[in-house]
């Protein structure tokens, strides 16, 4: 009898966690919806397809492009978009990862010009050489000579040092001020300032200006590392760098604070920063040029925060660039951030 009402007391606890965790959208998300969308996003961008397009430029005075198709019935198809195109053009290309091997021709030799380190740019230049040469192209050659690209700027190390840098910007607003406003407020804490005469704009910003100056730190820290281990340089304006990347951090640390503005719930408030993280860190252009995706979605990934931040700190770092191309970024960032933190704070709540 009473080895029946344990088994009994198990069975009802048992079922009652299984329905307390089910009717979270939390557990939801992370279970079912999140492995989805992630298998999705990366399944578009790797997945090996018939129309894979692989881009490729070709030093010439000419402009205009070429399309070499490979089939393979194994691997899958790959078809090769040959842009003509002058060689500084060609750099800047190569640097913001929409092409990962550049051509020159001499007389009868093509040299290869690619980063040994990037394995795509291997892979690419593995199924191209035996093509080049025939009718597609507009001169014959026959022999092919490989040049690998170790300068600074070039290789793939450089492309993602400031993707790893503006992610960690992206996960530590949202972690740091989201998850911590959300954890206060499900264990009272935020309850009880209610009473002092603190305001809630003193107290938001406050959070916001410790986790910028972490930020830092941590962005200043990552970059000795590079300089050091891989000799990384910051090729362009030190002054426009610190604007886009104070503007990035005022951009995720408004959202973080219209995420947490009115939510209690901790389980809730996790799915919330990683429906607005996970997706940016996959389709920004981190790891990988967001290139990679079908030319349809890509006006869609262009104006989103992460990638906007990406774009203007990995311009600075490998092109060069200075106020004048980051200026209308890091003023959109900075407004982002504004009307995010002022929609929080008018709907924010202690309890």
């Amino acid at each position: 009898m009473v080895k029946r009402i344990v088994n009994n007391q198990l069975y009802q606890l048992t079922l009652c966690y299984f329905k307390e965790k089910i009717r979270e959208p939390a557990v939801i998300f992370w279970g079912i919806i999140f492995p989805i969308l992630m298998s999705l996003g990366l399944g578009i961008a790797f997945t090996q397809k018939s129309d894979t397009i692989r881009h490729v430029a070709l030093i010439s005075a000419d402009t205009g492009s070429y399309t070499m198709i490979l089939e393979d019935d194994k691997l899958g198809d790959s078809e090769f978009r040959i842009e003509l195109m002058e060689w500084d053009e060609a750099m800047v290309q190569l640097k913001r990862g929409h092409v990962n091997v550049i051509i020159t021709q001499e007389d009868s030799i093509f040299n290869y010009h690619f980063d040994p380190m990037n394995p795509d740019a291997q892979l690419t230049y593995l199924k191209l050489s035996p093509l080049m040469g025939k009718e597609e192209l507009p001169e014959q050659a026959s022999q092919t000579e490989v040049d690998p690209l170790t300068v600074r700027g070039t290789r793939y190390i450089d492309f993602l040092v400031p993707g790893l840098i503006t992610m960690g910007v992206m996960f530590s607003c949202l972690w740091g001020v989201t998850y911590n406003i959300i954890e206060a407020r499900s264990k009272k804490l935020l309850r009880r300032m209610v009473a002092t005469p603190m305001k809630k704009s003193n107290y938001l910003i406050a959070l916001i200006t410790v986790r910028i100056v972490m930020n830092i730190i941590e962005a200043g820290l990552l970059f000795l590392f590079v300089w050091l281990v891989f000799d990384i340089t910051i090729q362009g304006s030190l002054p426009a760098l610190f604007i886009i990347f104070l503007a990035g951090n005022i951009a995720f640390a408004g959202l973080g604070i219209f995420l947490a503005s009115h939510t209690s719930k901790t389980e809730i408030g996790n799915a919330f920063i990683n429906i607005v993280s996970m997706p940016m860190m996959v389709l920004s252009g981190i790891f990988f040029s967001y290139h990679n995706f079908p030319d349809w979605i890509i006006p869609f990934i262009k104006p989103l925060p992460l990638t906007t931040l990406t774009d203007g700190i990995r311009a600075i770092f490998i092109e060069g660039a200075g106020f004048a191309q980051t200026a209308i970024p890091s003023l959109i960032l900075a407004v982002t951030g504004i009307v995010f933190f002022t929609i929080g704070l008018k709907i924010f709540k202690w309890h």
